[in-house]
């Protein structure tokens, strides 16, 4: 329970991806011949898979869709603790489901003789137990759905719109891009991934970044190269 509510505050508090104003396109192989998008509503780069929400009047890179239980947008940098929510929030439905069914419909003894507030309550919190149940089961499958596939939910039902579903040509997320590179022990918390790649993953780069990772090339190319010998054969001073 603890663990679903922190997922549910990370993915409500953290940025899903928002595409900044001097976004530009990364330097890829696929983009050199490629015709770049450009937002209608914010008038910056459009980076694939990105959309403009209406509600955040902004784009999201890797936009799955808006979630009005988390009041924010899903994308490529809370769909980790989206995902950890969703599990969490199965697991607890599933476990409060079995505690009831065992200590309530399945108590044949004695001292299974419960009040009319108890069962009331009881029956009340099995309904709910079992609509979210069946709810974070939908949305965990489209989730899955959307990591096998590379297409988001927006995507998906635009494709199914204009019956191209089948012709679709998007990869596989690789986990790396939703958990990070971070060890494995960290991929079960509500923390925020850490990315190889990180303009790989958004879709975009800016000025900014590439000017520094230009001067460090610069930099890397320029200074001298290690000679191993040169410090073997310095005297010790101990």
């Amino acid at each position: 329970c603890a663990l679903a509510l922190a997922s549910h505050a990370k993915t409500t508090f953290t940025d899903p991806g928002g595409v900044p104003q001097s976004a530009v396109p990364i330097d890829t192989p696929e983009n050199i011949h490629a015709t770049h998008a450009l937002c209608s509503q914010c008038q910056s780069y459009k980076p694939p898979g990105s959309h403009h929400c209406r509600i955040c009047n902004r784009c999201i890179s890797r936009m799955d869709h808006h979630c009005p239980w988390m009041n924010n947008c899903v994308g490529a940098a809370n769909l980790k603790h989206f995902t950890l929510f969703l599990i969490y929030t199965w697991l607890g439905s599933a476990m409060a489901l079995m505690i009831f069914g065992w200590n309530y419909f399945l108590c044949g003894t004695e001292k299974c003789a419960f009040s009319i507030v108890l069962v009331q309550l009881v029956r009340a919190m099995t309904i709910m137990g079992v609509a979210s149940l069946l709810f974070t089961s939908s949305m965990l499958m489209n989730v899955l759905y959307g990591i096998m596939t590379g297409i988001g939910t927006i995507d998906r039902l635009r494709k199914k719109a204009q019956a191209t579903l089948s012709i679709a040509d998007e990869e596989p997320i690789p986990l790396k891009e939703i958990f990070g590179v971070g060890p494995y022990y960290t991929w079960p918390f509500p923390i925020d991934p850490v990315f190889e790649d990180f303009d790989q993953v958004m879709g975009y780069s800016t000025p900014q970044r590439l000017l520094r990772e230009q001067q460090y090339q610069s930099n890397q190319r320029n200074s001298p190269p290690f000679d191993q010998t040169t410090v073997s054969s310095m005297p010790s001073k101990f």
